[in-house]
């Protein structure tokens, strides 16, 4: 519990901070933003003005002070008109365009929709106009903030990233240690069973009951080795899958209530090939029947079907049983999730482990009826 509540913890600090450091940078970026703008409309108004004095001033003095005015401006792109729109100086716009009447006009009708014209009142009721454009750091400053939101974007899909892989870590370290004990603690009874039938086995009036325990003595050497193979790499190989299919659900068959019909359709007009390892195959089978007749309360019919794609051999598990909503075809795959009143739901989370992770496979539930049933899908790449 303590660890859930660090972890929970630990996540909320971090989207926190990430809000408030995003937010606290935005508000300062928009707030130099605004201040750059206003300096730099200043500093046209300034331009403006010595440029107004410059024609009427008559003192050399004057007129070279306001000339190194002009001249200071090596950001601002500015295009000067007169009052018949004919264009008289341009500065910082690029070179090889400065003199391109048609680039300067559209220029013009970008910066006036940005800013409005600045006014020079000149001698003779003549006028001229200032047109400017934000300067290249203002842009840049403008669109810092949509840098600064994909970064802390990205820092929060990491840091996600980041928990969600050690939440699955965790998992499978659980999955795995509890795999293998349980193939350890089985081991000891079965080699004790084994001892005592090798004893019974002397008296041949117990023939018949040693045979019986000798099936349920392999069954769990079965299940111990299926345990045993969990967080190890099993070996792969190729198989017939609808003679695989057919021992899975054979086996079943002598299992399950007379009230449960098992059904196999092979669609395939040929063997499919597919690498297995037949004794965690068989476990994915057992499963998934398990949960059919759970869905089904030990009354219905469970079909399974073979068919093939180009490169999936494609295996259909439908039954009668109770269906599931929408929202919980994924769901129902979670560890631990599971709507009987009795049973740890790992099942179908095992079958989904077997098939993704060992077999390189996919599992999910293709469709369902609340009601009518449900269908399972399986695919296998074919050899």
């Amino acid at each position: 519990m303590n660890t859930y509540r660090n972890k929970i913890f630990w996540k909320t600090f971090i989207l926190v901070c990430a809000t408030l450091i995003g937010g606290i940078s935005l508000y300062y970026t928009n707030v130099l933003a605004r201040n750059m703008a206003t300096e730099e409309h200043k500093r046209m108004q300034i331009w403006a003005e010595a440029t107004q004095q410059m024609a009427i001033s008559e003192n050399e003095n004057e007129i070279s002070f306001c000339l190194e005015i002009i001249r200071n401006n090596t950001t601002i792109p500015v295009i000067l008109t007169d009052d018949e729109n004919s264009i008289v100086q341009t500065r910082n716009l690029p070179e090889s365009k400065a003199n391109d009447s048609i680039y300067c006009r559209k220029r013009i009708e970008e910066m006036k929709s940005k800013h409005s014209p600045i006014v020079i009142y000149l001698p003779n009721n003549h006028m001229n106009f200032i047109y400017y454009d934000d300067s290249t750091v203002l842009k840049q400053l403008a669109n810092f903030p949509f840098i600064q939101m994909s970064i802390i974007a990205i820092f929060l899909l990491v840091a996600y990233l980041a928990f969600s892989s050690s939440r699955r870590a965790e998992q499978n370290k659980v999955w795995i240690g509890m795999s293998k004990e349980t193939a350890h603690q089985l081991g000891t009874p079965i080699s004790s069973l084994m001892a005592w039938i090798e004893i019974l086995k002397q008296d041949e009036s117990n023939a018949s009951y040693v045979a019986e325990m000798q099936k349920d003595i392999d069954r769990l050497q079965m299940i111990a080795d299926r345990f045993s193979k969990i967080g190890s790499l099993p070996t792969l190989q190729p198989c017939n899958l609808s003679e695989a299919i057919n021992t899975a659900v054979g086996y079943m068959r002598t299992r399950v209530s007379s009230n449960i019909t098992l059904d196999v359709k092979d669609n395939t007009s040929h063997d499919v090939m597919v690498k297995l390892n037949t004794s965690l195959f068989n476990w994915v089978i057992e499963n998934m029947i398990k949960n059919a007749i759970d869905a089904m309360e030990g009354k219905g019919c469970i079909t399974i079907k073979l068919n093939e794609t180009v490169k999936f051999a494609e295996i259909l598990i439908t039954d009668t049983g109770k269906g599931l909503a929408k929202n919980q075809f994924n769901a129902i795959f979670d560890p631990g999730y599971t709507t009987k009143e009795r049973g740890w739901g790992l099942g179908l989370s095992l079958a989904q482990r077997i098939v993704k992770n060992y077999h390189r496979g996919k599992i999910m539930v293709q469709s369902s009826e609340i009601g009518v049933g449900t269908t399972f899908k399986i695919l296998l790449p074919k050899e």
